[in-house]
């Protein structure tokens, strides 16, 4: 069923006043998180699947079309920094290509053959796992892109916002999250985008942890960028040794590394 595109609960919205407006819009978002819920069980095995390619070395690969490429995107940028791995590890393609991130092209997400092509371009095989981002579960940018990567022996999954969806019977491991209506009748940036938004963190976050790129609750491995990110450093080695900060900071500066600065702390 098409949920994506079902009439909002709501009616003449441009009637209310502000406060009316964003009461329905918090009491819309609210339910998000109990839809991403209900599909914990999918999003589990699709994370343990992934985190399997990627113990052996293979990448995670998403595609989508407008605010579900986007999305694929951010998360993927959002990797390295975090928890130190290469900007090769969790890739983000959309439709449309890098101008489509700042500017809308809308009928880049109706070619099928388009998304293969995009993945070939960065030597995908069967190494590797790719996820499907789109609300509607109907994007042909990314059911084509699926289906061929699925025809290969490549490792599929999907996020979508929709039931029985074309996108879903195409993927290995579907996830499907049930928003309903969104609060303006279509516009699946809202609800489903944020829905999709949770499952992407479950799922990156989760990999990284499984995949030891966090110890405690800790990212010992991100990247010290910045000086916030070199403060975050010098507080985790304090919290992880019991050390003063004049001596979390020695230890930082000549490991280079949260995790070398803790594992070689007996060495300073």
């Amino acid at each position: 069923m098409n949920y994506t595109e079902s009439a909002s609960n709501y009616n003449d919205l441009e009637k209310m006043t502000t406060r009316e407006l964003l009461s329905g819009l918090n009491h819309e978002d609210q339910s998000v998180a109990l839809a991403v819920e209900k599909s914990i069980p999918q999003i589990e095995v699709l994370i343990n699947e992934i985190t399997e390619k990627m113990k052996n070395g293979g990448r995670l690969f998403y595609i989508g079309a407008g605010t579900s490429g986007r999305l694929g995107i951010l998360d993927a940028s959002e990797i390295p920094p975090t928890y130190g791995v290469t900007a090769d590890h969790v890739i983000g393609i959309m439709a449309g290509g890098d101008v489509a991130i700042r500017k809308s092209v809308e009928d880049a997400e109706d070619d099928p053959n388009q998304a293969w092509i995009d993945l070939v371009g960065h030597n995908i095989s069967e190494n590797d796992a790719l996820v499907g981002i789109a609300a509607s579960g109907r994007t042909p940018y990314v059911i084509g892109g699926i289906k061929m990567a699925r025809s290969k022996g490549i490792l599929t999954g999907c996020i979508t916002c929709n039931s029985d969806t074309i996108l879903a019977a195409e993927s290995e491991y579907p996830v499907e999250i049930i928003v309903g209506p969104e609060f303006v009748t279509g516009s699946t940036r809202m609800k489903s985008g944020t829905a999709q938004k949770l499952a992407l963190n479950m799922i990156s976050t989760a990999v990284m942890i499984k995949l030891g790129r966090v110890k405690g609750n800790k990212m010992v491995d991100m990247q010290l960028s910045n000086s916030k990110l070199v403060n975050r450093g010098i507080r985790i080695v304090m919290d992880e040794l019991s050390v003063d900060e004049n001596t979390a900071k020695h230890l930082l500066d000549k490991n280079g590394s949260v995790r070398a600065a803790i594992n070689n702390s007996s060495n300073a």
